[in-house]
C-alpha cells in the first residue's frame, strides 16, 4: 500500500507547493483513488505533475467534506479527468461530476476499502484493511478521533491514522496504533510526536508513506 500527500501545509519534498488544505492518492489492491483535492486546483495540478501522478490514471474521488481546503481543487481536477465521487451526504453534489455516489451509512467502495459513512453530519474518513489492520484517512476529523477509529474498528483493528486531526488532544486515544501521520490542520502535531516518538511519521506535500 502506498500513500503520497500531494496537498498540505508543509512542503516534504523540494519543488511542490505548499498551502492551506489537504489531498493525497491512495494506491492499494490495484486501485488508484484521490482523497480530498486541496484548496486551489493550480496547486493540487501542480503538485501532481512534479509527482508524476497523471490524473487519466484515477478512476475514483473520495470526499471528507464540504470545507473549501478539501474540495477547491476538485473543479480543475474534473476538468482533466472525470472520476466517479465519493462524497458525504452534507456536501452539494458537483455540476461537471459524471458520477456522484452520496454517502451517509457505512459503506464498502471496494473489497477491503471502506467509508465510515458520514459520521455527525459533517464528514466521512476512508478505511483500508490490509494485513497488518486498518489504515484510516481523515481529511480534519471533524467528527472526533476517537469518534472516527470506532467507527473504523467495524472492520478490524485500526493500525494507521493519517491526516488532519484538527484540535484533537485526547492522545491516550492514539496508544493503539502503531503509525501516525498528522497533517494539515492539526494543531497538536510537537505534542503527538513527542508523545509517539516512534509511531509518528512527518506529513508534508511529497511524502510517501508504504506500508
Amino acid at each position: 500500500m502506498k500513500i503520497t500527500i500531494i496537498y498540505d501545509n508543509d512542503i516534504w519534498k523540494e519543488g511542490l507547493r505548499a498551502d492551506w488544505g489537504f489531498s493525497c492518492l491512495i494506491e492499494v489492491y490495484n486501485q488508484k483513488i484521490l482523497f480530498d483535492t486541496g484548496t486551489k486546483g493550480e496547486i493540487l495540478l501542480h503538485n501532481m505533475k512534479k509527482l508524476n501522478i497523471f490524473p487519466y490514471e484515477i478512476n475514483e474521488i473520495v470526499i471528507s467534506h464540504a470545507h473549501l481546503d478539501h474540495t477547491g481543487g476538485l473543479p480543475d481536477f474534473l476538468k482533466e479527468k472525470k472520476a466517479k465521487l465519493y462524497i458525504p451526504l452534507s456536501y452539494h453534489e458537483p455540476r461537471i461530476a459524471d458520477e456522484v455516489i452520496k454517502v451517509k451509512e457505512p459503506l464498502e467502495i471496494h473489497e477491503n476499502i471502506y467509508s465510515t459513512g458520514e459520521l455527525n453530519d459533517v464528514e466521512q474518513s476512508l478505511v483500508i484493511r490490509i494485513e497488518k489492520g486498518l489504515v484510516v484517512i481523515v481529511g480534519c476529523s471533524h467528527s472526533g478521533v476517537k469518534n472516527i477509529l470506532n467507527a473504523a474498528s467495524m472492520y478490524g483493528k485500526p493500525y494507521a491514522l493519517i491526516g488532519g486531526l484538527h484540535g484533537f488532544k485526547d492522545f491516550d486515544v492514539l496508544r493503539s496504533l502503531t503509525l501516525i501521520c498528522s497533517t494539515h490542520c492539526t494543531q497538536y502535531k510537537s505534542e503527538i510526536k513527542s508523545l509517539y516518538p516512534d509511531k509518528y511519521i512527518e506529513g508534508g506535500a511529497g511524502r510517501v508513506i508504504e506500508i
